[in-house]
């Protein structure tokens, strides 16, 4: 029988409509039309630009033939045209494929071969890497490459395409009706990642998971209107993590950051009064350990979030000393970015900086608006005990979790078996909910905030006519969390030295994925003749960095 409140009241344009970032914009440019949006170099540019400049982009895909459901991919730094994007792009109902800029042509060309992109926009920075992916594509479809130019940059710059950004965006409409998607299901992003295979997995977020995402961000820092946000988080990264939307929900300011150093990232925050940032370990340890003439001047009170690997004490100390406000998260490209966060409790500044690192280096509870985040039994797929001893893998479930892995419903299925997102992650869960990586059971290593495939690695150097066998871990660095760490067991009476190991690796990875320390010598093996990597995270001290 149908229930009295389902009688005469089904949905309609006046009491529903798709949940989007692209709302966020709109609204934004509406009501502070004035407000400063975006800084870079000496360009400024008002909410009212940004929101014509989007519907100019939109339009002019519409008009080269893209629509719902086409990729457009861009390979661009954290400037204005990459901020366009994450509102153009959708508006037009395609879907935005922002590449990882540090990635080999090789890579890139399977990105835009699987992703099936028909437009490609290019920073000129990035121009040599795109042009030789461009000639590496296996695809013969027609692929419109359109180049950026940016005059903070100071490079070579090459024209690889047929017509510039500016160009491009002039030619649309400022007034373009663009439309929310008819289904908030509908994709919005395209975003790869490195699994424990030699191919990256194409992570599909729709915009529902986008704007609820950018929202728990708000809600995670009670982040107030008028944020003044610095990008020093790559926005290729999980879309920045949400962030994109997130500022246009506060209708904040985007200070672009095309290079990511002490002196730019200093010398920002002073001269915009920026008031957040995010990034690994490594954004936040530029800043504390940059010289006191340096930092004289820095305002207090900044708030900054970091994710990728825990923050050790000496982190945590430092950003107390510069007045900064340091938030961990922990998440996946499966899960938008961040999914969990560690809110920290007023008793936490009771107690010596050694406990409060221990407190805020576990990956903390669930976001506002995801469903939930547990520690669960892999057999019996039931929560673990909250003890802080008990280990289960790390699972999410809710709006905050990707459509699935584009073309591979055998790992899309694999990753939602029993109803939740499986992570890979190994941890434990303590008596007040909080979560607790211990160990990683995907292989994957994280440096920098850059997820590497040990197993891409290895496949590399498996390549080398002089490897026997080869194992790579993660090993702990101050400076960029871990790097990869090669253990190569050498064929009988060969000479092959380390550098000729690195370099080998260096012609085919990209630079970050490159190990950074070899080691030689006859591999732990089982009876069966299976690589002992446990052993072997021993020796390069990753075990202990883990388990701390």
């Amino acid at each position: 029988m149908t229930s009295i409140f389902e009688q005469d009241l089904g949905r309609n344009d006046a009491n529903f409509a798709a949940i989007s970032p692209l709302s966020f914009i709109e609204r934004t440019a509406q009501v502070y039309p004035g407000r400063l949006a975006v800084v870079h170099g000496e360009l400024r540019r008002t909410w009212s630009d940004v929101y014509a400049r989007c519907r100019q982009l939109a339009s002019a895909l519409q008009a080269r033939g893209i629509g719902k459901g086409d990729t457009v991919a861009v390979m661009l730094p954290n400037t204005p045209a990459m901020v366009e994007a994450h509102f153009g792009i959708p508006m037009a109902g395609a879907v935005l494929n922002a590449l990882n800029t540090r990635l080999d042509a090789e890579t890139i060309a399977f990105m835009l071969d699987h992703g099936e992109a028909k437009v490609v926009i290019v920073d000129p920075e990035f121009a040599p890497t795109m042009k030789r992916a461009l000639a590496l594509r296996k695809s013969a479809a027609a692929l419109l490459v359109v180049d950026v130019e940016d005059r903070v940059y100071t490079g070579v710059v090459e024209r690889i395409g047929s017509t510039t950004y500016d160009e491009l965006v002039a030619s649309g409409d400022p007034q373009f009706e663009w439309q929310l998607p008819s289904d908030e299901w509908d994709a919005i992003a395209l975003n790869y990642t490195s699994g424990t295979t030699g191919n990256p997995k194409g992570v599909v977020y729709h915009h529902r998971g986008a704007a609820i995402n950018a929202i728990s961000n708000i809600l995670e820092w009670d982040m107030a209107k008028h944020p003044v946000y610095l990008w020093t988080l790559p926005m290729f990264h999980c879309n920045g993590w949400c962030f994109p939307w997130t500022i246009a929900a506060r209708a904040g300011v985007n200070v672009c950051l095309r290079k990511v150093e002490a002196g730019s990232i200093i010398e920002s925050i002073k001269a915009h009064g920026v008031t957040h940032y995010c990034g690994a370990p490594i954004v936040h340890a530029l800043l504390v350990n940059a010289s006191d003439e340096m930092k004289q001047g820095l305002p207090t009170g900044v708030k900054a979030m970091v994710a990728g690997a825990a923050p050790p004490a000496s982190m945590i100390e430092g950003m107390e000393r510069l007045g900064f406000d340091l938030t961990h998260v922990y998440g996946l490209t499966e899960v938008y970015g961040p999914a969990t966060v560690c809110p920290k409790h007023d008793e936490w500044n009771g107690v010596d900086i050694g406990e409060r690192a221990r407190l805020n280096a576990r990956q903390g509870v669930r976001y506002h608006l995801q469903r939930d985040a547990r520690v669960i039994d892999v057999s019996t797929m039931q929560p673990v005990a909250q003890d802080g001893e008990t280990m289960g893998e790390i699972m999410f479930r809710g709006n905050i979790t990707m459509k699935g892995y584009l073309k591979n419903p055998a790992a899309t299925a694999e990753a939602f078996a029993g109803g939740w997102f499986h992570t890979g992650d190994l941890a434990v869960q303590y008596p007040d909910g909080y979560i607790k990586i211990k160990d990683r059971s995907k292989d994957i290593i994280i440096s920098g905030g850059e997820n590497i495939s040990s197993i891409e690695v290895e496949d590399v150097l498996y390549r080398h006519p002089d490897v026997l066998a080869a194992a790579v871990v993660a090993k702990p660095d101050e400076r960029w969390g871990e790097t990869p760490c090669a253990f190569v067991e050498l064929k009988a009476g060969v000479s092959t030295t380390a550098q000729d190991i690195v370099a080998h690796c260096k012609q085919h990875l990209a630079g970050f994925k490159v190990p950074r320390t070899v080691v030689f010598g006859e591999l732990p093996k089982t009876s069966t003749g299976k690589i002992q990597k446990f052993e072997l995270r021993k020796k390069a001290g990753s075990a202990a960095a883990i388990d701390t």
